[in-house]
């Protein structure tokens, strides 16, 4: 039953090829600009929560940073990713440290 079935397999081993994703280096069109927009979303409304203590701008500064991470390559730099998540951090705790009532809705 084995060998009937071999026998009728219509595709060719010498076809087959391995998939390579397109490089990069060649067509940099195919590069995602989303995490460094994301990035500067978030260090801009993270430096509008430090500064004007909005509590709200300090959560999507948050929200921001974690979809900046979520799409970055490993290839990227994580200094910068990293620094852009610690500064949204320390805007929602100091806004929080300023006035820990709960946060009031924008509109």
């Amino acid at each position: 039953m084995m060998s009937s079935n071999n026998m009728a397999d219509p595709r060719r081993p010498n076809k087959i090829l391995r998939y390579k994703p397109p490089s990069t280096e060649t067509n940099p069109t195919l590069e995602d600009p989303t995490p460094d927009y994301m990035n500067l979303l978030g260090m801009i409304f993270s430096m509008c929560g430090l500064m004007l203590k909005l509590k709200w701008c300090a959560w999507i500064a948050v929200y921001c940073s974690f979809i900046s991470f979520a799409n970055s390559r490993s290839s990227e730099d994580t200094k910068q990713m990293m620094s852009s998540f610690m500064l949204s951090i320390s805007a929602v705790v100091m806004s929080y440290l300023q006035n820990p009532q709960p946060m009031s809705p924008p509109w």
